[in-house]
């Protein structure tokens, strides 16, 4: 989850150019509400963390502009405030295939700061709020990448061309000229990011009218465009492959100038297609949301009055409601499941709220604008009637043995990574892995299709322990979107080889009820196993899980030093072989 500190001296001279004074105890008790987790929040500093959804806050100035509604009661301003300005750039056809959005804005008279500290301070948030919103928008700068460039020291028009692997020009923060292939393999931005342009023939440069290098999108802008302290006039561009995450990354970029007194000029974008366009767009969207669903989620109807003020505080604006007719109905998108006859409420919301997907979304807004504490209670009123799940007597069986097994029953997350599941474990994915489109953190991009990992993990969070340690897991795995129930447990103790794993699976398959199976070496080394001190476990032909000793080299990756053995079994697998004495 996205991390920023601000000090709250650039909070309160933010406000104060709208005539507000700074609460920090009234923030610290409502801030939350907004999509934030509060770390520390003093007199001098503000440290939160952002939820995923939520990247309008990811600077100071942008959640200035969100608080100033919302803990103050100023009228939102969900419009862009823009001015039509007369920088081009053009972008040749060949960019289609390879990097199609190309978006651009000019922000001038931008205040940074009377001393240098403050220059410094400024220079240093628009770097960290441009890489925030990398992660959060540009999905490590797939989705979208920004460049932000001292417009003083380039010449308009932009010229946006597909140029051979052969160009060169300096980069930023060096002194030589490098081709774009000597870049991707040695420079450090470079090597994190050439995955983004691999196999392709051509890659995108921004050049000014003067043929200067602007920016080599998504990996790195030319050396002459580098901000400084007498940087006041600015130009933004954003390039990539999402244009809704490409637009929010140019209009947050443009919002955090702006809140420093900066005036945004629009850019006339000749794209790959030919179509010209104005960017950025400075009016907000229209949502609708029928009464009916507003009402039965939030359990009561609101006034317009209420409604008006509780979408202001999260900076938006009610536009009022009317009955939906045939022509409405007719026109149903994925923000409006109308039908005619329904009453339709419209809101008008900023562009920069890229969290706004689904109407519910927009009652949620209203439920936090208006308070949580004002909606009343409630009791569900449907009858709630327990089904018992079709492997609830295996389930229970395997807890049973398990625990009389020595081996404490304990919970790990769902989600998972890359690392943890496939190549620590040395495990293909089974089938298609479900992954997070916008996950919280790094180690958490995908749904599990593995148990041992998070046992892994949890062994090394008590790796100082004393021994012997034993924990099993019952819990679900995702293969090709699909549910799949599992078990696995994991052993860390002196001495406990193969003969002791293999002696709990024998003593788990007999309490289980298997009297026929038969126990078969692994080949090859895939999965964690030791390297002939791992086996499969077969029952009427079914392959229904494995165990072993775990290889030293997959236990230094989670810096265990100590004897393991586990297993792990197909629950499903083992339901269709075995017999059910209930």
């Amino acid at each position: 989850m996205p991390t920023i500190s601000i000090q709250q001296k650039l909070l309160r001279q933010l406000l104060s150019r709208h005539g507000l004074q700074h609460d920090v105890e009234k923030m610290a008790h409502q801030l939350p509400l907004l999509g934030t987790d509060i770390d520390t929040c003093d007199e001098q500093t503000l440290d939160i963390e952002i939820f995923p959804d939520r990247p309008d806050l990811l600077s100071g100035e942008t959640l200035a502009k969100a608080i100033r509604p919302f803990l103050h009661g100023s009228k939102s301003e969900p419009e862009l405030e823009v001015v039509s300005g007369s920088v081009k750039m053009t972008v040749d056809p060949e960019l289609e295939q390879i990097r199609p959005v190309i978006l651009g804005a000019i922000v001038r008279d931008v205040q940074t700061g009377n001393t240098s500290e403050e220059k410094n301070e400024f220079i240093k948030a628009l770097m960290d709020h441009q890489e925030k919103l990398h992660f959060a928008l540009g999905r490590g700068r797939r989705r979208a990448s920004i460049g932000v460039h001292d417009l003083s020291k380039i010449a308009p028009p932009f010229h946006v061309k597909a140029v051979p692997h052969s160009t060169a020009f300096t980069p930023l923060a060096s002194e030589e000229k490098m081709t774009l292939e000597e870049i991707l393999t040695s420079h450090p931005k470079g090597v994190d990011y050439a995955h983004l342009l691999k196999d392709m023939n051509a890659y995108p440069i921004i050049f000014d009218s003067n043929n200067e290098v602007l920016s080599f999108p998504p990996i790195i802008n030319g050396n002459q465009t580098t901000v400084s302290h007498t940087t006041s006039d600015f130009f933004i561009d954003v390039t990539g492959w999402d244009r809704r995450a490409c637009e929010s990354s140019l209009m947050l970029i443009a919002l955090q100038l702006a809140e420093r007194g900066g005036r945004i000029e629009s850019v006339e974008v000749t794209g790959f297609d030919g179509k010209v366009e104005h960017m950025p767009q400075s009016s907000p969207l229209e949502h609708q949301v029928t009464e009916r669903l507003l009402d039965g989620l939030l359990g009561r109807r609101l006034t317009d009055e209420e409604i008006s003020t509780a979408i202001n505080r999260m900076g938006g604006q009610y536009l009022g409601r009317k009955e939906a007719t045939e022509t409405t109905a007719s026109s149903v998108t994925k923000m409006s499941d109308i039908i005619e006859g329904d009453v339709v409420l419209t809101f008008a919301m900023p562009r920069w709220r890229f969290d706004i997907l689904h109407p519910v979304d927009l009652v949620e807004d209203v439920a936090i604008g208006h308070g949580y504490e004002d909606l009343g209670a409630d009791v569900p009123k449907a009858p709630l009637t327990a089904i018992p799940r079709k492997d609830n007597h295996i389930r229970r069986r395997l807890r049973e043995s398990l625990q009389g097994l020595g081996l404490m029953q304990i919970q790990s997350l769902t989600l998972s990574n890359d690392f943890d599941q496939f190549e620590a474990m040395r495990w293909p994915p089974m089938g298609e892995v479900t992954r997070i489109t916008n996950p919280i953190t790094i180690d958490h991009t995908l749904l599990r299709q593995y148990l041992l990992p998070g046992l892994f993990r949890l062994m090394a969070s008590n790796r100082h322990h004393d021994l012997p340690q034993a924990v099993y897991e019952l819990g679900t795995v995702i293969r090709d979107h699909s549910n799949s129930e599992r078990f696995a447990f994991l052993v860390a103790e002196q001495g406990g080889g193969f003969a002791a794993v293999r002696g709990r699976i024998q003593s788990l398959l007999n309490d289980l009820g298997a009297t026929e199976y038969s126990i078969e070496p692994l080949s090859g080394k895939m999965g964690p196993w030791l390297s002939g001190r791992g086996a499969k476990v077969v029952i009427a032909g079914v392959h229904v899980g494995c165990f072993g000793e775990m290889d030293p080299s997959v236990s230094h990756q989670y810096e265990l030093s100590v004897p393991l053995n586990g297993a792990e079994f197909d629950i499903s697998a083992l339901q269709s072989v075995l017999t059910d004495p209930v």
